[in-house]
Formats: structure tokens, sequence, C-alpha cells
């Protein structure tokens, strides 16, 4: 290591300069000798540069965001149930009504009689499917992506039936004796709200603001209410299990309070403390917004199920050259109501 110091960092110091690391320096009539600057930059052969490529600098998150699409509701409203296979085109639901009358008593009277009437209600079945598809050289392209495509085609074509079949449960399927929960034809009649003191029946106006006041509210659920009691004969009580099946706008106004503070949700907790409140967009329909008051059971009978055939068949995956194909398969029998007296629904609201 040369330890040697240069002959003038003496007399630079005595200065109050201090260049430890002092080789020489140009005197400086050198200095301004450009002819002695012979390692002069050349013009730039390149282009000039703009730092590193951006994509160097790119994060991407592991974690896939999923879109959302509308949420399958319809099981929330009615218990889902399987009738046979992918081979059944039709179910039958058995339905018995007992008939008689009586007479005066007589010893000798033969009079008076007892019988029973059956028949048969009949859904047809709707089977369909959905393809999925992906080759080996999508495969490794999506991976650079780091993600699994295969994998994601597979949840797409579930989720795609599942859609499909959640429709079907409220609409029925056009063409066929299969029908949903809102055009069922056993269906009653819809009633009207009543008169609000804002102006109109609405609830919510189209604003999103609750026009209607938490009395008014609760007064048209309790008059659905009282349609379901004459239309059972006594069989429907305020303590037994029901279900409140309301647009999400519609059910904002649940929260609506009176001027005692207490909200409809409250109200309905008190008069009804087993009613159920579920949320579907398919409420919000083209003729307005609709609700609709079912009673889950009737002595140990549900009052309507929604029916499939299979939930889901997957097919064998075909091999071709370099790609995959798989189908999928579902049915369904739409909504199946027991008891269309053990419903009630209004619309305007």
């Amino acid at each position: 290591m040369n330890t040697a110091r240069h002959p003038d960092s003496a007399f630079l110091e005595s200065l109050g300069i201090y260049l430890p690391e002092l080789i020489g320096y140009y005197k400086p009539n050198i200095s301004r000798n450009l002819k002695m600057a012979m390692d002069a930059q050349p013009a730039l052969v390149t282009v000039s540069d703009a730092g590193i490529p951006a994509y160097l600098a790119n994060y991407i998150d592991p974690k896939m965001v999923e879109v959302l699409v509308a949420p399958l509701k319809a099981a929330e409203i009615a218990t889902e149930r399987q009738f046979g296979d992918w081979t059944t085109l039709t179910a039958t639901f058995p339905v018995i009504e007992n008939t008689g009358q009586v007479a005066s008593y007589g010893d000798w009277s033969q009079n008076g009689s007892v019988n029973a009437n059956p028949s048969f209600p009949v859904r047809q079945s709707y089977h369909y499917q959905t393809m999925t598809n992906w080759g080996e050289r999508q495969l490794a392209m999506a991976a650079l992506a780091k993600i699994d495509w295969a994998s994601r085609l597979n949840i797409a074509s579930v989720d795609v039936l599942n859609q499909f079949q959640n429709n079907t449960y409220f609409y029925g399927v056009l063409g066929l004796q299969n029908y949903g929960l809102l055009n069922d034809p056993s269906l009653p009649a819809a009633l009207t709200p009543g008169v609000k003191t804002a102006g109109g029946n609405a609830w919510v106006n189209g604003a999103g603001i609750i026009v209607a006041t938490a009395n008014e509210i609760y007064a048209d659920i309790q008059s659905a209410f009282i349609q379901l009691s004459t239309q059972s004969q006594g069989w429907l009580e305020a303590d037994m299990n029901y279900v409140l099946a309301l647009s999400p706008r519609s059910a904002t106004a649940m929260t609506a309070t009176n001027s005692f503070n207490v909200s409809v949700s409250d109200l309905l907790k008190k008069n009804f403390p087993n009613l159920k409140i579920v949320t579907a967009p398919q409420y919000a329909t083209a003729a307005g917004q609709l609700f609709q008051l079912w009673a889950v059971e009737v002595r140990g009978q549900k009052v309507v199920e929604v029916a499939y055939t299979e939930k889901l068949r997957a097919h064998p995956i075909i091999r071709q050259n370099s790609a995959f194909t798989q189908k999928k398969s579902q049915g369904t029998l739409g909504s199946v109501i027991y008891y269309p007296w053990a419903v009630s629904q209004m619309i305007g609201i």
C-alpha cells in the first residue's frame, strides 16, 4: 500500500485544506489546454438512456379479485330439493283432498258418505349445459401471470350454471310446465300498497330516499299477513315461520323509524318473532318493486321448494392434440308451490 504523501500536502494543510488522497494536480497553464483532453466523450451510438424497462418496476398482486354477480338467493327463500336425476323428464306431485257429507242420524239410515279426490300436478324438467375449453399453450401463458387457468375456467362454468339455475327458480322455463317463485300461475293476485302521506304508494323514491313512514310500511306488510290469514282460514298464525322476500332497495325501508324511535324491523320482530327477511334483486321487477310473504311450512309440509334433477354433472374430459374440453350440465324443475294460499304478495311498494 502506497502511504507516500504529495509534497504540497503540508502546505495545503497550513491553509486549512485537507486532501489526504491527493496524488497530483494540473498546473493552471495545463488545465486550460483543451488539447490535453485526450479522453473526451465521443457521440452516442445507442439511444439516450431513459431508465429501466417499465415492466421491471411492476408488481402483480398474487390475490385474484373476482368480479361479483348478483347473489343466489332463491334457495334462501325456499328449501332446495332434488327430484329424480338427469334421466327425469317430468316430476309428479300427488295431491289428495278429503271429501264427504253427513246426514241426520237414524238407527236404520244409511245416509252420509266420505271420499277422497286425488290429483296429479306435473312439472317438466329442463336440462342445460356449458362447455369448458383450454389449450396447453394457453395454460402456459396464463401461468406466467400466476393464474391457474384450468381451475378458473372450472369455477366459471359452475358459476354460470348456478346463475341460470337460480334464475329458473325465480322465473321457470318458458314453454314448459316449469314455473318460478315470481310467475307461477297458482300465485294469488298481488295487493296494492296503501297511499302514503307523502303521496303515491312507494316506500322508497327514485332517488333512493325512504318516503313512507315506518307505520305506513308496517301497515303494508300487515295487510299482506291479513290476506294470508284469510286465505288459510286460520291455518297461519303470527308466531309461525315466515320469509319476507323483497329487493335490496326495498329492504332499506326496514330502517325507517316512527315518532317513538321504533323501526319497521323492531315492529316486525315484536309481532312476527319468527320472520326472516331475504333480499334478492329479482324483486325489483319491470312492473315495480315487489315483496312476497311466504309461510315456511304448514303441519310439517313445506309451502314451496325450489327443485332440481341434478345439481352438477361433470362429463369426461376430452383430450385433443394440444387442448382439452369438458361439458358440465344441470337440470331444473323450477319452483314447486304446494300451498299457494300460504303466500301473499304486494307490488308497487
